[in-house]
């Protein structure tokens, strides 16, 4: 009867109705429960039980009596959840459309630009059976763009499908229903909250989606390659920016009139590229100044092309290291491959020539100039200036000469150089900051008169209990991190004339967390393409990049010295932010342009977005108010809900260094550093507290457990392995 009166228990709460409120929206969850479609539990009163909210319950309730909502104080989200849970339609697309003016696809004032992906070249084997086919029939690719994969399709039996559907897009669904379940999973994976078992069937499984698949269409078989458009890497050069995907590179140039255009698509490569770097500038009077070097490394293999403004390029060679390239980059037209296994090729411009030098295993490197400086596991820092490496080779070597030893025979972990600018007075002082795997953070100097001499020990910082993993020494500031949590620590430079003083000499700023999850079995370019930084010039504000987790398309940006957060950047088609980085373009050619700063983000659909920071920080130093650091527990709690934790059998996540951090050192030292610990229990949003708070706290919190020995930790075995590192 429409008058019955239904009486509701809500989550404890008692709610007493009519049935025709309850059942005016068709096909709700009412109109099923009061039907008996589903089933239903009373309570000792006879009342209907339902174990939901019963604050929330109370607004939808309110909405079916009068049709109207009052949305003062309340979040959206939860009630749109709800909302759709009971089928309340008419409020669910109220809610949505009230969600959707907050988020604009232009993005906010911050959002600068979106370049599309490009096209991905074509196997070099398909490539040659499709120019040499003597087929009668005309026969072209089909190229889509699905959800960021991209599909190819023979356009003869697409033809020929869509004759028999009267539908091309049905008959393609048709065919990638016959896919794998992942490759759907892998365009889709933003949007679900068990992303970790995505993520890690994703990065696992992509060598298969390189391959040629067969896919049965009535009586005829139809060749689709499935290649998700990944962005793995992004690296920036003056106006130009080097974006890798899974199996190819391309290049991006900005125009001053015009704006971003693709300048160049690499060919397809078998393996998946690992490493990339750019050069914009090649200073080579054998070569025209317009010419440009990309390089890209998979496994020990690097392979180097010339391109010129207009797209045309050439390669100039494959070059081999004979064993894993862990890091490449360009010092002026030098090319540098380095291996933690001790091993540095380079290749240089005017020679053409490559040659490789067996040193010390590297651990951490920098470059300053013309240097290369190498800290390495025997506690040496060794220097290699690539300015003389054309004219000073002795018995077909390179120049490597130790600078400085650590009096603790530590491994040097990090490594910071900072060239003070040159005075009438004097030259370049050098000034290097490094870091240990005891934790140690030391400052040592070299004035150029003193060369003979070596480096002096300056200052010793010993606030860490965890390996550094990150130093950077700049103007104004001393910034270094552990690998417990990535836990940074500040300081002030006092400098005169340009030289860093001991008057008053450095003094403590700040200490906070840079909180990241990653995957337990990330691909090989993860940590090349999602490093949080410091990024900047050093005689500038620097910031960090914060992700938290790993499918997530919401960035932190954070200033450097003091934590504090500059902004917060959101894809504007929601899509997972897959790779960054911070990069300053030149100004334009206009009177009073200035170079401005970008965070370039590469998403798992294979877009390039472009976000304006130099804004950011002008927006925030004219406010001057105090803002928040990294995440809220609020936001936290929004962002770990987008991975899985659950499929961790340990009762706590395992405290450890993340794998990108670990670097070249043994993971056995890093073990041996390790406690468990609930991520709950750590304070993420700890910047500019008391530096002697911090060691108290982790000294608390981080108690040997009684029968471990010094310095252990119960690290999960076989059977208790943690979904995400922390």
């Amino acid at each position: 009867m429409a008058g019955e009166i239904i009486h509701l228990n809500v989550g404890g709460t008692r709610f007493s109705t009519s049935r025709q409120t309850l059942t005016w929206i068709p096909d709700s969850f009412f109109t099923s429960m009061l039907s008996g479609r589903i089933s239903s539990l009373r309570d000792e009163t006879g009342a209907i039980f339902i174990d939901r909210d019963p604050k929330l319950f109370a607004v939808i309730l309110n909405f079916l009596r009068t049709k109207e909502v009052e949305l003062k104080n309340l979040n959206l989200s939860p009630l749109r959840h709800e909302a759709e849970f009971y089928g309340i339609t008419p409020l669910v697309r109220r809610l949505v459309l009230c969600e959707d003016l907050d988020d604009a696809s232009c993005g906010d004032v911050l959002f600068h630009g979106y370049l599309q992906p490009p096209c991905p070249p074509l196997p070099e084997g398909l490539d040659k059976q499709r120019s040499t086919s003597t087929t009668s029939l005309d026969v072209t690719d089909v190229v889509r763009v699905v959800g960021g994969s991209v599909v190819r399709v023979s356009e003869t039996a697409a033809v020929a499908t869509a004759s028999r559907s009267h539908s091309r897009n049905s008959s393609l669904d048709s065919r990638m229903c016959h896919s794998r379940q992942g490759s759907h999973d892998l365009r889709t994976r933003g949007h679900s909250r068990n992303s970790s078992a995505d993520l890690r069937h994703s990065r696992t499984s992509s060598q298969d989606f390189s391959r040629l698949k067969m896919f049965d269409c009535g009586s005829s078989s139809t060749t689709v390659i499935v290649e998700p458009l990944r962005v793995t890497m992004v690296r920036g050069h003056h106006n130009w920016i080097c974006v890798a995907y899974l199996h190819f590179v391309c290049c991006f140039r900005m125009k001053d009139s015009t704006g971003w255009h693709l300048i160049w698509v690499s060919p397809y490569m078998e393996i998946q590229v690992e490493r990339i770097a750019i050069n914009a500038k090649v200073l080579n009077p054998n070569q025209d100044h317009s010419n440009k070097m990309v390089a890209a490394s998979f496994d020990s293999m690097i392979r180097l092309w010339n391109i010129n403004d207009d797209g045309d390029s050439r390669e100039i060679g494959v070059f081999n290291l004979n064993v894993s390239v862990d890091s490449l980059f360009f010092i002026g037209s030098q090319l540098v491959a380095l291996s933690q296994t001790g091993k540095v090729g380079v290749w240089h411009s005017m020679t053409q020539h490559w040659q490789i030098q067996d040193v010390v295993p590297i651990t951490s490197y920098d470059t300053a100039g013309s240097f290369l400086l190498l800290g390495c596991n025997n506690g040496s820092i060794y220097y290699i200036d690539m300015q003389k490496f054309p004219l000073r080779m002795k018995d077909n070597d390179l120049l490597v000469t130790e600078l400085y030893k650590d009096p603790s025979n530590d491994m040097v972990t990090a490594l910071s150089v900072y060239l003070t600018p040159k005075t009438s007075l004097s030259g370049n002082w050098i000034e290097i900051a490094y870091g240990t795997s005891s934790g140690t953070v030391r400052v040592i100097v070299q004035h150029p008169e003193t060369v003979g001499h070596g480096p002096q020990l300056f200052q010793t910082f010993t606030v860490h209990r965890s390996p550094v993993t990150k130093v950077m020494l700049s103007e104004k500031h001393l910034v270094s991190v552990c690998s417990e949590y990535n836990h940074v620590r500040t300081w002030s430079v006092t400098r005169f004339r340009g030289m860093i003083s001991t008057q008053p000499g450095s003094t403590p700023l700040a200490s906070f967390k840079v909180v990241s999850l990653e995957d337990l079995d990330p691909q090989a370019s993860y940590t090349a393409g999602n490093d949080f930084g410091p990024f900047g010039e050093q005689d500038d504000q620097q910031v960090f990049v914060q992700k938290v987790v790993p499918e997530t398309d919401q960035l932190f940006i954070r200033f450097s010295s003091s934590g504090q957060r500059v902004c917060v950047i959101k894809s504007v088609d929601s899509s997972t932010i897959s790779a960054f980085c911070v990069h300053e373009c030149e100004g334009s050619n206009r009177m009073g342009s200035r170079p401005r700063r970008y965070l370039f983000t590469g998403h798992t659909n294979g877009s390039i977005q472009m976000w304006d920071l130099t804004t950011a920080m002008d927006q925030l130093n004219k406010e001057q108010k105090l803002s928040p650091g990294g995440p809220t527990p609020t936001e936290l709690v929004h962002l770990l809900d987008q991975c899985d934790l659950s499929s961790s059998r340990s009762s706590t996540p395992c405290l450890s260094p993340a794998p990108s951090l670990v670097g070249g050192l043994p993971y056995t030292q890093f073990y041996n550093k390790l406690r468990t610990c609930h991520l709950a229990s750590q304070n993420v949003n700890s910047a500019a507290q008391d530096p002697g708070e911090d060691s108290d706290v982790q000294a608390s919190q981080f108690r040997e457990r009684p029968g471990d020995t010094e310095g252990a930790c119960n690290t999960p075995t076989t059977n208790e392995k943690s979904s995400y590192w922390v």
